[in-house]
């Protein structure tokens, strides 16, 4: 007996919204909880370097001391810094009649970065290109 007669079955039918939604949410948390390396941003070539002696003769070396209260020195006698120029006087005074002395800077590891950048600055004024930096080695 079929008493529904003038009436065709339901289909049944999934309703794709709610399953959408769920999706963009794991997609959503994906994305924030994913750190993304940025190493292929950059391609870096670092030099290569032996440690062995050059054929040249070793430069005059001014040695050029900043503290934490910015107080400098250049070659253990103190030096005021009044300005890039005047400082670049300083290590010309300094150099002497070398004309390509190597500028070593030992700075404080408390010392403002910007007093390491004026004297930077003050060996190029003067003219100098070769820079180096001391460091030490952590108490063990």
């Amino acid at each position: 007996m079929n008493f529904q007669r003038g009436r065709t079955r339901d289909e049944p039918e999934i309703n794709l919204i709610p399953m959408i939604d769920v999706l963009l949410v794991i997609l959503i948390f994906l994305m924030v909880t994913t750190s993304y390396a940025k190493f292929a941003e950059l391609q870096i070539n670092l030099p290569q370097a032996t440690g062995e002696q050059g054929g040249t003769a070793p430069s005059k070396q001014i040695y050029v001391a900043v503290d934490s209260s910015e107080q400098y020195a250049i070659n253990n006698a103190h030096a005021a810094f009044s300005g890039i120029d005047n400082f670049a006087q300083a290590l010309r005074k300094a150099a002497g009649d070398d004309a390509e002395p190597t500028i070593v800077i030992s700075a404080d590891a408390k010392a403002p970065h910007q007093s390491v950048i004026n004297i930077m600055e003050a060996a190029r004024v003067a003219g100098y290109g070769r820079i180096t930096f001391t460091t030490q080695n952590p108490a063990k």
